[in-house]
């Protein structure tokens, strides 16, 4: 019986103008599989994490992920999953990517390596369509692939991973509040005006450029959102007021995490975004709610064997 430990990475989707096409792995925080395979034909999972975690193996992310996997290597096997570290779900940083990430790496390694980095983002994107209903990269590439990601396209994937600055840190709170994705979804608009799609388009070209030149300032600068932010807000209170605090504390931008409630700044050193951090959780405190902190690095590592 082989056995291999995986990490897969926290992440944070759209990045503003990126929405539903880029996101970016984060450092230090994210899940970790203990995984083994043996003869036979099945799936066990044991949880061994503080996080709970559905006690049917069909509604746990890993599932399909696995069941992908072995469906196109055309084998049979009985894998063992024992989870040692979880990110608390809707947390806003990619809880089930990092699960559907680490699955999909840790099977490959068990299994000698048979398929590409792009094949696994296939193969962890499967955890996501049972989370979320639907099959999406843009947390699941940066989970395996490490850095910040560009989804330029799904039929066939196509993704491109953007180099990242060493001088980058993002600040997260996860309000205890509950925002569904459906919820989160229900208030976007069907279109757009052409000015505002114009604008969105900039700030793409911008945040991409500013990926690849490791320019923080013009990352900063693009990153602004105006299609689903303006109607999103809503759910998350006191956001404007918020922005303000940390655009004036110098964060180089300030956006929704994923469908949110979750919240991220992106700050160019560590004291910086800790500092930002603070005023994330004071702010939501006046407003009478408690919330989690989170401070990393950006990262370009991804799923890797601990």
């Amino acid at each position: 019986m082989k056995k291999v430990t995986v990490f897969a990475p926290a992440t944070i989707a759209n990045l503003g103008c990126g929405f539903d096409v880029m996101g970016m792995a984060l450092d230090e925080v994210g899940d970790i599989l203990e995984m083994s395979a043996e003869e036979g034909d099945g799936i066990s999972i044991v949880n061994s994490c503080e996080v709970p975690l559905p006690n049917d193996i069909e509604k746990n992310v890993i599932t399909p992920v696995i069941r992908s996997f072995l469906a196109k290597l055309g084998r049979n096997a009985h894998i063992n999953v024992d989870v040692k570290k979880k990110i608390f779900p809707g947390s806003g940083i990619g809880s089930s990517a990092a699960s559907s990430a680490a699955a999909a790496y840790g099977m490959n390694e068990l299994f000698e390596r048979p398929f590409s980095v792009e094949e696994l983002v296939e193969f962890a994107m499967e955890g996501e369509r049972l989370a979320c209903g639907s099959a999406h990269a843009d947390n699941a590439a940066p989970a395996v692939m490490g850095g910040a990601i560009l989804v330029r396209g799904y039929n066939p994937l196509d993704i491109i991973q953007l180099p990242v600055p060493d001088n980058f840190y993002c600040s997260v709170v996860h309000p205890h509040i509950v925002v569904t994705t459906k919820e989160s979804r229900s208030v976007l608009p069907n279109q757009i005006p052409l000015s505002t799609a114009i604008t969105q388009w900039g700030n793409l070209g911008g945040l991409v450029a500013g990926f690849y030149k490791s320019d923080v300032k013009l990352i900063g600068r693009a990153m602004k959102e105006v299609v689903a932010e303006p109607h999103r807000k809503q759910f998350i209170p006191g956001f404007d007021a918020l922005k303000e605090k940390l655009l004036a504390e110098g964060a180089l931008c300030m956006n929704i995490s994923g469908s949110g409630p979750s919240v991220f700044a992106l700050s160019e050193d560590k004291k910086a975004a800790e500092k930002i951090g603070e005023i994330m959780k004071l702010h939501l405190k006046e407003q009478g709610i408690d919330s989690n902190i989170y401070v990393m690095k950006v990262s370009d590592k991804g799923a890797k064997t601990i």
